[in-house]
């Protein structure tokens, strides 16, 4: 592991070597990947939207038990059982909660009273401000260029109009690979980047060779955003399956939708009424409509016969557009020095420019 040789905001309010983080990614960012990237010195995360409170409990329960780094968890903010989770975090001195929706004041409070970092990830300069006079410690803002669920303004406009907005710590994803984005986004004014595809394609992702070679092969036109999956923007790799689904009515696809809702009952063991629960309160956040929210349904299902499965002709691939320059798998204590060691290059070049 190379030495510390970038300090910021968010290393010190971390408390991580370097300003590099692991994001959450749905079957992904489990507890080999999040262990592997708190070992490099960077913030791994726990992806628990995909996890039974129980598979969360263990998986946390895992990485304690495999290393003494900071890591974070995160959470869905409107999921029934947010507050359960967040007494999971408190019990097990969890360092970092990260939200991919804005968490109540209260779950805030609640969360700084046991010295948790609070770290929303924020689509808007509004939404930063938002979560910033609630308390939130830091913010993930992620620009168009990412995986996932997605906006359309690209990071390099995104980030400059949030970093204007707030004065806590801001860490920026969407488009970030290697050392050269690491000091780009240093020299805007953030604390650190948040990369997923990158960590996706890393010898400490679960992720099933096949499908990781698969990734590989693709250039930079080689995702797409569509909204026919969850009925959200939501990027990723283009497949038979993606392309299909682009085609198809909403009619035709209610079928498989309906299909998926099952199987996703079966396999997070919700009942009836706590996934209803869901919904209301998916709506009430997010502004879905019950086609919406029906289609909703397929992602988690989508996504583990791709991700987990290595099924991709029924399953789906999120994936930023940086997949288009990756070619290699390394773990992630190669990657993170890669990475800090190539932006402090970078950093001490471009300081000689100045006069």
């Amino acid at each position: 592991m190379v030495e510390q040789l970038l300090k910021t905001p968010f290393t010190e309010l971390t408390g991580v070597l370097h300003p590099v983080v692991q994001t959450g990614m749905g079957w992904v960012s489990g507890p080999r990947l999040v262990v592997g990237t708190a070992e490099a010195g960077g913030l791994g995360i726990l992806a628990s939207a995909t996890m039974t409170f129980e598979e969360l409990e263990k998986a946390i329960a895992e990485v304690k038990g495999r290393t003494d780094k900071p890591f974070g968890v995160n959470l869905r903010a409107d999921a029934a059982d947010a507050p359960a989770r967040c007494q999971l975090l408190i019990e097990y001195g969890v360092k970092v909660a990260s939200f991919a929706l804005a968490p109540k004041p209260e779950l805030i409070a609640k969360l700084k009273e046991h010295d948790i970092v609070v770290m929303p990830s924020i689509g808007a300069a509004k939404h930063a401000v938002k979560v910033a006079s609630w308390g939130a410690d830091a913010v993930m803002v992620q620009g168009g260029e990412g995986g996932g669920h997605t906006g359309p303004v690209p990071t390099t406009l995104l980030l400059p109009t949030v970093l204007d907005a707030v004065d806590i710590p801001v860490v920026a994803a969407g488009g970030f690979f290697d050392g050269r984005g690491l000091a780009a986004a240093l020299s805007y004014g953030a604390a650190g980047i948040g990369m997923g595809t990158r960590f996706l394609l890393t010898k400490d992702s679960a992720v099933p060779d096949a499908v990781k070679a698969l990734y590989l092969e693709r250039g930079l036109t080689d995702t797409v955003v569509t909204a026919k999956v969850d009925g959200m923007p939501h990027r990723m790799l283009r497949t038979g399956l993606v392309e299909e689904l682009e085609e198809t009515s909403a009619v035709k696809r209610m079928g498989p939708t309906m299909r998926r809702t099952l199987e996703f009952k079966k396999d997070s063991g919700m009942s009836w009424a706590a996934l209803l629960k869901d919904g209301r309160a998916m709506k009430k956040a997010q502004g879905r409509t019950l086609a919406q929210m029906a289609l909703a349904a397929n992602t988690p299902m989508m996504l583990k016969a791709g991700l987990v499965d290595g099924d991709t002709n029924a399953g789906v691939l999120a994936s930023g557009q940086v997949v288009g320059v990756i070619d290699d798998l390394p773990t992630c204590q190669e990657l993170i020095d890669r990475v800090v060691t190539e932006a402090a290059q970078e950093l001490r070049r471009a300081s000689s420019y100045v006069v």
